[in-house]
């Protein structure tokens, strides 16, 4: 537990700040009381009523602190687990450690990443079967990205051995996402593998329409093709998924995978038609793509019956985003149209640490970033001067006081590809159903040869 001092916390703020690599723009308005029916009370004390602390970070050993969580979760059959920053260790091993509390107490089947969908089905072939290693499953699946890190080399590992010792029950993973794509040959051997063994009439088509889509090995490269040429390219693998559907009820429980899989070539397609140079295009293909992992996710939980954690960064899982001129609409919104109660966004926050960004969204290196503590005026700085070092509350069961400062939009720091970026206005209450703060946060740990 920390007990600081307002003064000492200020103090502190401005030794740390001087340490900053990336300095951080902050609006300068500050909430330091909050009105109820008994007068104006400190938001601090009235949080803390609502508070559960978090013992640890890393997965393994006592739960017993989770159990105010499984209770806050319900019958919640998707939970999205947000990410305040892309890399940092902190929220990784929390997603872990939330996620094996989940499987084992609360019958959660299933972990899906902002990952593209092909990447997925890979990791999840090597749990199902054990064919291969963990460590190349990662690097092959996970590379350039921010999840190619020891700590998603750990939860592969348990996920495999835990499907070893429960085979009737096993874990899975899926990748809903299209954001950085590869599509290889054997990806799309399993829609024309399928469809050669069960309609090889369709076969000679469906190749006509795959060339020249076949296969994405460098989504980066793909995108220097002319914007004519990609957009051909989607209408043909458009054609390609029409051409699949027409064989529906023909296969059952192979030909929805297949058909599926044929829709995510599609998707994939349709998103790379973005030109990065319009900010129109650039809105209404971010829309499009949390659309997408909402539709894959809920494709998944009615296929599979699977309970499922959904981890992706904060303006992703929430109901709604930090930057809506860029996310109109996000993927916890579109799971709330679509499974309504069924699903429950959980939000991260920090108050200071380091983290792995990019200088550029598109391209660049995932290199360490450091950040000070929050300044007043932020959501941040009054989350941390409750005594937990890290905790968790449930925002809509919070006290009423509490409810009305989460209620307030304010300054918070949510870190995605790229940085420096300024802190954006949060209402807490309207993005998450619960909250977890951590005190402090360090960068990822790069993967081992």
């Amino acid at each position: 537990m920390k007990r600081i001092t307002r003064r000492r916390l200020l103090a502190t703020a401005a030794i740390v700040a001087g340490a900053v690599l990336a300095p951080v723009a902050v609006q300068a308005a500050t909430v330091d009381e909050v009105d109820t029916t008994r007068g104006k009370q400190n938001p601090v004390h009235v949080l803390e009523r609502a508070a559960h602390p978090l013992r640890a970070t890393e997965p393994g050993g006592n739960t017993a602190d989770l159990r105010a969580l499984s209770t806050m979760i319900g019958d919640a059959k998707v939970v999205g687990l947000g990410e305040a920053t892309h890399g940092s260790h902190e929220f990784f091993t929390m997603k872990e450690r939330v996620f094996r509390h989940l499987v084992e107490k609360k019958g959660f089947t299933t972990f899906a990443l902002e990952l593209s969908w092909s990447a997925g089905l890979q990791i999840d072939d090597y749990l199902q079967t054990g064919k291969g290693d963990a460590r190349e499953i990662a690097e092959q699946t996970l590379a350039n990205s921010p999840w190619e890190r020891e700590e998603f080399v750990s939860l592969i590992e348990w996920m495999r051995d835990y499907n070893r010792n429960h085979p009737d029950r096993p874990v899975h993973f899926m990748g809903d996402d299209i954001g950085a794509p590869s599509l290889n040959d054997a990806f799309f051997e399993r829609v024309t593998g399928y469809v050669k063994k069960n309609h090889p009439e369709a076969l000679p088509r469906l190749n006509e329409l795959y060339t020249g889509l076949r296969p994405i090995d460098d989504v980066f490269a793909y995108l220097a093709k002319p914007l004519a040429e990609r957009q051909q390219l989607a209408a043909k693998a458009q054609q390609a998924l029409e051409l699949v559907s027409s064989h529906k009820g023909s296969g059952g429980d192979a030909f929805d995978w297949t058909e599926q899989n044929a829709r995510s070539i599609a998707q994939t397609a349709k998103f790379l038609t973005l030109n990065p140079a319009d900010p129109e295009s650039l809105n209404s293909l971010q829309r499009f793509r949390d659309e997408v992992m909402a539709q894959n996710v809920t494709w998944w939980q009615k296929h599979t019956g699977d309970k499922i954690l959904v981890s992706a960064q904060n303006n992703h899982v929430g109901y709604v985003s930090d930057n809506p001129e860029l996310y109109s609409k996000t993927q916890g919104s579109f799971l709330r149209d679509t499974i309504g109660k069924n699903y429950l966004p959980i939000g991260f926050t920090f108050n200071q640490g380091s983290f792995l960004s990019k200088d550029a969204a598109l391209g660049g290196e995932w290199k360490k970033f450091t950040v000070g503590a929050a300044e007043p005026g932020r959501n941040e700085h009054t989350l941390d001067q409750v005594r937990h070092r890290d905790f968790y509350l449930d925002v809509r069961k919070a006290p009423a006081a509490a409810r009305a400062w989460l209620n307030v939009a304010r300054p918070t720091l949510n870190i995605g590809t790229q940085f420096p970026e300024k802190p954006r206005d949060v209402t807490i209450a309207k993005s998450f159903d619960i909250l977890i703060h951590l005190h402090e946060i360090r960068e990822a740990e790069k993967m081992k040869p």
